[in-house]
Order: structure tokens, then C-alpha cells, then sequence
């Protein structure tokens, strides 16, 4: 039995999400599928970014609303964008991507003048070497479920370097 072709769905990310000064940016890569139904960055209930962040910033950001949580964001100083700005891609997976069109790294970097870029695992980090090779990022384990291979303690270690910079 043939099987069918796999049908590729033009994913699109969100606006950046930034007030009048952040000092930190992170970057991921797209939204996944549940993200974009529900409009959120970070949608997905099995994502830890929201406690990973969290646990950086000292706040319980988790059990906000969303509105809430990107007020915290934006007057703690912290910008939060995607590297793809669309993307064909089935599903969620990362490694899916195809044909990515990137938003505007950058111009908001220059713009902001913020302090420290921080990249939400590998496909974060290598997007944005290929539209941006001048922003120097550090890469953060990844907060997706797919990223079961590192410990949480190691994980919230890493996160926390984002204190540094706010």
C-alpha cells in the first residue's frame, strides 16, 4: 500500500514581544502546531519554558495568565521573538523545518540595544547563524519536551545566566 505524501503546512510565528528597553532577548525557533492554535508563545502545556523562566527570573510565571505573563516579561526587561519568521513544516519538530523565511534579528537587536541574546536550543542557534551571523547568542537547553536528555536541575543552571544581564 502506497503511502500518502506528507502534506507540509506554512507555519507562521508570532510578533515580538518586547517593551521600551529589554535588556535580554530569547530567541526560539517557530512556534509549534499548539502554540499557533492557541496564539502563544510557548503554548504547548508540556513546554517548560514558562518554569524555566521562571525559575531565571524568581517569579512563578507559570500559573499567570498569558497577557500577564508578557507583561512580567516586558518590565523585567525581557524581549522574546523567534528566529523563523515562517516556515513550511508538518507538525512540530524542529527538525521538520523546511523553506524558512527569517524575521528581522538584527534590526531589533540594533534597535533595543539589549544586552545579551539567549537562543532556545539548536535550531534557534543555527537559524540565527545564517540571518544574523553577527549576533552573538548563548544557547540554552532546549525547553522543548523533545529535549528529555538533559537534566532539569542542568537545564534551570543554564537559564539562570539569563540574571546576569537584568
Amino acid at each position: 500500500m502506497a503511502r500518502a505524501p506528507r502534506v507540509l503546512c506554512r507555519a507562521r510565528g508570532f510578533p515580538a514581544v518586547a517593551g521600551r528597553r529589554p535588556k535580554v532577548l530569547i530567541l526560539g525557533s517557530l512556534p509549534g502546531a499548539a502554540s499557533i492554535r492557541l496564539g502563544q508563545y510557548y503554548g504547548h502545556p508540556q513546554n517548560k519554558f514558562w518554569e524555566l523562566l521562571g525559575a531565571a527570573l524568581g517569579e512563578d510565571l507559570r500559573s499567570l495568565s498569558y497577557a500577564r505573563r508578557l507583561a512580567r516579561l516586558k518590565k523585567r526587561g525581557v524581549a522574546l521573538w523567534d528566529v523563523i519568521a515562517e516556515a513550511d513544516r508538518p507538525g512540530s519538530l524542529d527538525s521538520a523545518i523546511r523553506d524558512e523565511a527569517h524575521n528581522g534579528i538584527l534590526g531589533l537587536v540594533r534597535r533595543t540595544g539589549v544586552r545579551a541574546v539567549f537562543v532556545n536550543g539548536a535550531k534557534a542557534q543555527s537559524a540565527l547563524r545564517r540571518c544574523a551571523p553577527e549576533v552573538r547568542a548563548v544557547r540554552l537547553p532546549s525547553s522543548s519536551p523533545a529535549n528529555a536528555s538533559v537534566p532539569w536541575a542542568a537545564k534551570v543552571r543554564a537559564w539562570r545566566r539569563i540574571r546576569r544581564y537584568l
